[in-house]
């Protein structure tokens, strides 16, 4: 295997945080992780190119996942994203609209999330 992939999770929830960072890290992800999308965009300006994937929680004080979603896709537009969300069918029409690449709704099963990681990032897979 070649370079770690690299994640940039973002929620609100410390637990789900903490909970995301083990799995991944453990899993042989490089893992970046921020409270909200005020921090997240600082961290995305430090280092431009260090990400392959945004995980992002939706409903989030300062900066909404949805208004995250709307800067990543014009400043950062390799970046793959995924949008979670535990708030019913509206946010998640709002991310569809914010163009995230994928939209998953909470509880989410870790595996899943992993699952889908590879599948963005190897659409060629697919079709075997």
């Amino acid at each position: 295997m070649g370079e770690p992939i690299k994640l940039l999770i973002v929620d609100d929830n410390e637990d789900i945080l903490s909970t995301f960072y083990e799995f991944f890290n453990s899993m042989g992800y490089e893992v970046k992780t921020a409270e909200d999308g005020f921090v997240a965009l600082k961290i995305l300006r430090d280092k431009s190119n260090f990400f392959d994937v945004l995980i992002t929680d939706l409903v989030m004080p300062n900066i909404s996942g949805v208004g995250l979603i709307s800067i990543v896709k014009k400043e950062y537009s390799h970046l793959k994203i995924i949008a979670m969300t535990g708030y019913g069918d509206q946010p998640g029409a709002l991310a569809s609209e914010a163009e995230a690449d994928i939209v998953l709704f909470k509880p989410i099963d870790l595996f899943k999330i992993e699952n889908t990681i590879t599948r963005l990032l190897n659409p060629e897979k697919e079709k075997e």
